[in-house]
């Protein structure tokens, strides 16, 4: 790059960045309007659940937790496309075996509960999908090589639950008269319970097929009976 170019750039970014610093200031000093905040904290009673973050992510802005499923769904594509799985690690010892079989079962147990209590406490979708995850990620590391995932067909249905039954629902809802994504007073808790469950299980096998960093239908096939390659 000349010189010359160079300078322009770097002058082309300082602009940039002190626009954005200035209307950024702007925004928190200068607005003397109602702030969203208080406007969401005002209608979470008409939301279908008392949590004010889950009513925020499934109801006032579900257009942007639809899309933040769609880009991990995107994300794990990406990850199959680069080829099969790596060898898993050797099959744990019976120490380590005897804590996973603790320690698995409990993260699905928890998980269920984030789940559940997300609808009027700290908890959700991504909390609960982030332990699932986890469980994966756990029983990976003591050497089963599809981390407790289905085989390809399935793990395929389930990675793309959450957006499938996020759509669906919208579209039900638009068909009826509702318009897309919303939810009526009266079944808004339990539809948003319905997009969280699917959401749920969709985060978990993503978080833990990224984990195996390929297709692991490949890894299941080649890892050994004893569930996995030597490292």
């Amino acid at each position: 790059m000349t010189p010359v170019r160079h300078v322009l750039l770097v002058g082309a970014l300082l602009v940039l960045g002190s626009a954005l610093a200035w209307a950024f200031s702007s925004g928190l000093d200068d607005y003397q309007g109602a702030r969203l905040a208080n406007l969401a904290l005002s209608r979470v009673p008409d939301s279908g659940v008392s949590n004010p973050v889950t009513s925020v992510l499934l109801n006032f802005r579900g257009y942007d937790t639809l899309l933040e499923l769609a880009v991990l769904l995107a994300a794990i594509l990406g990850i199959w496309s680069s080829g099969p799985a790596l060898p898993g690690y050797r099959p744990a010892g019976e120490v380590l075996e005897g804590l996973v079989a603790w320690v698995v079962p409990l993260l699905i147990l928890v998980g269920g509960y984030m789940l559940w209590v997300g609808a009027h406490a700290p908890g959700g979708a991504f909390q609960a999908g982030a332990l699932l995850g986890a469980a994966g990620v756990t029983l990976r590391l003591a050497g089963h090589p599809s981390a407790g995932l289905p085989r390809e067909s399935g793990l395929r249905v389930v990675l793309g639950l959450g957006v499938l039954v996020f759509t669906l629902t919208g579209l039900a809802l638009a068909v009826l008269g509702g318009g897309f994504l919303t939810y009526p007073p009266g079944l808004a808790k339990w539809l948003i319970l319905l997009i969280e469950t699917a959401a749920t299980l969709a985060i978990g096998a993503t978080l833990a097929a990224a984990y195996l960093g390929g297709q692991p239908e490949a890894a299941i096939s080649k890892g050994s009976p004893n569930g996995g390659q030597a490292s």
